[in-house]
């Protein structure tokens, strides 16, 4: 079997009044992440490191954030899509290793359903599913509150001869 690792990093801000989407799923928070699609940061994180997986660029290289198409669209979308093109090229996701860094709101209560959502639009376990939440212990822009970061590995594996 051919196997492909990829990891992928996001950042956005925070601003009031925006809804906060993170691992597909909406969490309850006066602020939310400001991007050209709902922000989601974890998705975003792992749509990457897909990508990458697949030596196949990033997020931007398939859904630029020019194209109006695209604005306030739901990351669940853009992964569902990217999941369609890692069939195609012949894989399947093998695993995932995540960290979410926030350091409000808290998000231990969050992650299994994140998992489970992940899982659903990847076809997979959600125990082949890992999602870490993290905290910056108040430094920086994550620590001040006023931005959420997300990495993720992804481990591919061949599903067919090439």
């Amino acid at each position: 079997m051919k196997y492909r690792v990829g990891i992928g990093y996001d950042i956005h801000r925070l601003k009031q009044g925006r809804r906060l989407f993170l691992g597909g799923i909406e969490i309850p928070h006066s602020q939310g992440l400001v991007g050209h699609s709902d922000g989601d940061v974890l998705l975003h994180a792992l749509t990457d490191a897909l990508l990458g997986a697949l030596s196949c660029g990033d997020i931007g290289k398939f859904f630029p954030d020019t194209d109006p198409q695209y604005k306030g669209i739901s990351s669940t979308y853009l992964l569902e899509k990217i999941y369609s093109f890692v069939k195609k090229k012949g894989y399947r996701v093998n695993n995932i290793d995540t960290i979410v860094i926030a350091q409000q709101p808290r998000l231990e209560n969050f992650k299994e359903k994140m998992a489970k959502k992940i899982a659903e639009i990847l076809k997979i376990s959600p125990q082949s599913i890992n999602i870490k939440a993290k905290t910056n212990e108040g430094l920086g822009l994550i620590g001040r509150n006023q931005a959420v970061v997300a990495y993720a590995v992804v481990s591919l594996i061949g599903e067919k001869k090439r």
